[in-house]
């Protein structure tokens, strides 16, 4: 089965008319990006390629048919990048710490240990019962014989005092271990 295209001196004609004014436009929607600006100008004149249709509308000129091809082409582009996880390039790996890296691992240990012991004693007490230990609030708060309440709050001093401590550390809120409650809380 062969479907019908549009000539090809169709085409040059369509390129040579409206290839201008279609990349002015698709840059505009592309933010200044040349490269898929002008994927974007292709693919609409690949479309108008496929549908010769088009030509027979009941308009003077096919400028509004792909200027609105064009404009599809480009949000469905822009849907697609944002559906899918950044790109990053090696410069951002070569800055990237290799996890393997002892030395690397070692020199954070030494760093929160010495921020740790910056903290006031009850501070330090409550994040070693939680944070290291593994207990929960209510288990910390009866194993240092304070409230749970307490356990939260210096837990969250605790805290903002060590992200304060460590310049350049900003955990991400879903990496950071929030303290356990048990369901009595």
């Amino acid at each position: 089965m062969t479907t019908a295209t549009t000539d090809e001196r169709t085409l040059e004609e369509l390129q040579r008319d409206h290839g201008p004014a279609l990349l002015s436009f698709l840059l505009g929607l592309t933010y200044g990006d040349r490269q898929r600006a002008e994927d974007l100008v292709q693919e609409t004149l690949v479309r108008a390629w496929l549908h010769p249709e088009a030509f027979d509308g009941p308009y003077e000129s096919m400028r509004p048919w792909l200027f609105t091809v064009a404009r599809r082409l480009a949000i469905d582009a822009r849907r697609s990048r944002l559906a899918r996880p950044a790109e990053i390039g090696d410069g951002v790996l070569a800055v990237t710490p290799d996890p393997d890296d002892a030395t690397a691992s070692a020199e954070a240990a030494l760093d929160v240990r010495a921020a740790v012991r910056e903290l006031s004693p009850e501070h330090r007490e409550v994040l070693v019962r939680i944070y290291f230990h593994g207990l929960t609030v209510n288990e910390a708060a009866v194993d240092l014989g304070i409230p749970a309440g307490t356990v939260k709050s210096r837990s969250h001093y605790a805290l903002r005092q060590l992200g304060r401590s460590l310049p350049g550390y900003r955990p991400h809120r879903a990496a950071v271990a929030r303290p356990r409650a048990t369901a009595s809380q």
